[in-house]
């Protein structure tokens, strides 16, 4: 039976979290961040709790759960200051085969997802010319007889390529001359990397460990049985799954602010100068009181996107304002703390640091800011489409 999204349903599932971040403290993260490693054994612990299939049903071996409680479960991640990026997309990436997939795919895929045995994490959708312009992108995906496609092509910022077994891939299968819009001709593939020839992938290193790459295409061959829906319909089947990928990541943006705020918050009571806690001057208490309210007005707005999510309803621009007033809400935080903290913030040992990089990503991605913006301007004040 699925979980509820009551606040009483939710609260064992936010324990649980807590329980198995407990084992994974800072100086775990930061020694991974110093060598740009993996979190393996995080990822496994997450598997094995049953975490990341919560949002496959129990029918294909999931835990069931709203996508309330899969946002409780992200919060809650970063909140304890772990970081979920490294696998995150395992929860939501699965979408598409289970709202598009047929019932032999479903069947499967969607099992050894949940049981971990496969690992859904890699997204290929952003290519090098064309960025958040997805309509543009060049990859191809060209029949070749009955039995395969060929594909050609290159993909970047694709997370965890490395690090997953399967590769949802939106390429083209009609030339862009060819279709009445623009937004027809795309389709979406499941690649299996472990068996996939002409496949290159080359690591990205960025200024956070977020498991980063950049992936070529060269004559490599998917099986025809891996089409996902119907040839020509990608684009439409990947814009249904961003809602779920804006939502969890704005649980993530709203668990890392709490984290920033709870830090700021003892280090303000502890910190004595002058022969007074910092805390007790207005300069330092107000920066962590407005960050407190940001904070908790972006709360509201993740649970609104994810309550109308959970409930079948369209919440394209909940999600996307969720995103990004998270996002706003969660760097603001970050700022504050480094601020309260003055050169301790600086410090690898205090975490905020590294939690401050990555935290700023969520600006950018998996959308930008301004993009949010047009998409609100154009879609909901109904003003003339800017791009």
């Amino acid at each position: 039976m699925t979980i509820a999204a009551t606040h009483d349903d939710i609260a064992p599932i936010r324990e649980a979290v807590r329980a198995l971040c407990a084992d994974f403290p800072g100086e775990y993260w930061r020694k991974l961040d110093r060598e740009r490693s993996y979190p393996a054994e995080f990822v496994a612990a997450l598997t094995e709790a049953g975490f990341l299939a919560a949002l496959i049903p129990e029918q294909y071996g999931g835990s069931g759960l709203s996508m309330p409680a899969a946002a409780a479960i992200m919060e809650e991640i970063h909140g304890s200051g772990c970081n979920g990026a490294a696998c995150h997309a395992q929860m939501y990436t699965m979408g598409t085969v289970l709202r598009h997939g047929n019932d032999a795919q479903k069947q499967k895929y969607l099992p050894a997802i949940a049981r971990g045995e496969l690992r859904l994490q890699a997204f290929g959708v952003t290519e090098p010319t064309s960025g958040t312009d997805t309509l543009s992108l060049r990859t191809t995906a060209t029949r070749d007889g009955n039995d395969a496609y060929v594909v050609n092509g290159q993909k970047i910022w694709t997370s965890r390529a490395e690090h997953s077994d399967l590769m949802l891939l939106l390429a083209r299968t009609t030339p862009r001359d060819q279709v009445k819009k623009r937004t027809e001709g795309l389709s979406v593939f499941l690649v299996d990397m472990r068996d996939a020839k002409g496949l290159t992938i080359k690591p990205i290193r960025t200024m956070m460990n977020h498991a980063t790459t950049e992936v070529f295409f060269d004559q490599m061959r998917v099986p025809a049985e891996n089409l996902i829906g119907e040839e020509g319909q990608g684009f439409r089947y990947i814009l249904s799954g961003m809602n779920a990928e804006r939502i969890l990541i704005s649980a993530e943006c709203i668990g890392d602010a709490k984290w920033f705020i709870a830090k700021a918050t003892a280090y303000a009571k502890e910190r004595v100068l002058f022969g007074r806690p910092i805390g007790q001057n207005q300069g330092v208490q107000f920066p962590i009181a407005r960050a407190y309210a940001q904070m908790r007005a972006a709360e509201l707005m993740v649970h609104e996107a994810a309550a109308l999510y959970a409930a079948g309803h369209d919440c394209g621009p909940e999600a996307n304002m969720a995103k990004m007033i998270a996002a706003d809400a969660a760097w603001a935080a970050a700022d504050m703390c480094v601020q309260t903290h003055g050169g301790f913030g600086f410090a690898e040992e205090f975490d905020i640091e590294r939690k401050f990089r990555e935290t700023r990503l969520y600006q950018v991605a998996p959308i930008s800011t301004n993009l949010v913006l047009s998409y609100l301007a154009e879609h909901v004040l109904g003003l003339p489409r800017s791009y």
